[in-house]
């Protein structure tokens, strides 16, 4: 028999998990760094980036092309291309208001953990229409550290009055993952720009393939 989760809360990753929104930033940033003359080992350069905040992008971006790397140019031009991408609204990743609705018609206390700034967080939040379904966001302004850091999910939970044992986290990327295991919560991760390397499945109680497997899985463990 499946164990059952005591569960107090439950707490989402916001880009590439709830929202669409990791492609757009990735293909923003491959599309930038084209535009500035930067081609080579791009892509591979940029998929390492998945799930971390901007300013250790940033500080990766400098490592990598070294000191003369122009980095306002490129940020003004990614900015330029997330910006047209976004125009028309933020989508949804499959499952996401199924599973909202049925955590407030459970009435289990949630909150947005995110690595994303709280302006991008609002904002996103908002295009994508979702931003009222949440009392309670975490986001990099809030922490010393972003993720693979736990703070961001320690801080989540003592925001709720809860513990993080009795947390799910659900994330999409392999740096959110290390980062909600590390605060102890239960971690489910549903992929999406990276696949899960080794180490993160191990630290996955599930890996699922969408939100709607998410919901499923809660209610077969009780925690809905």
């Amino acid at each position: 028999m499946n164990t059952r989760w005591t569960v107090d809360a439950v707490l989402l990753d916001m880009d590439g998990t709830l929202l669409d929104t990791e492609k757009v930033y990735f293909d923003s940033l491959v599309a930038a760094l084209n535009a500035c003359g930067y081609t080579d080992d791009v892509v591979a350069l940029c998929h390492s980036m998945v799930g971390l905040p901007g300013p250790d992008c940033e500080a990766m971006l400098c490592d990598h092309y070294g000191a003369a790397f122009p980095l306002a140019e490129v940020n003004q031009a990614f900015l330029e291309h997330r910006d047209e991408m976004m125009r028309s609204g933020l989508p949804l990743k499959p499952g996401t208001l199924a599973l909202l609705d049925a955590l407030a018609l459970a009435e289990r206390p949630m909150a947005i953990v995110t690595s994303s700034s709280r302006r991008s967080a609002e904002r996103n939040l908002t295009l994508a229409g979702i931003r009222d379904r949440f009392d309670t966001l975490l986001t990099l302004d809030d922490v010393a550290q972003g993720k693979p850091d736990p703070e961001l999910y320690l801080k989540a939970a003592a925001r709720l009055g809860v513990t993080p044992a009795a947390c799910i986290a659900v994330e999409d990327s392999n740096h959110g993952v290390a980062a909600a295991h590390a605060a102890g919560a239960i971690t489910l991760m549903v992929p999406d720009m990276a696949p899960p390397t080794d180490e993160t499945r191990a630290k996955c109680a599930a890996v699922l393939p969408d939100l709607n497997a998410v919901l499923a899985l809660l209610q077969e463990r009780g925690a809905l």
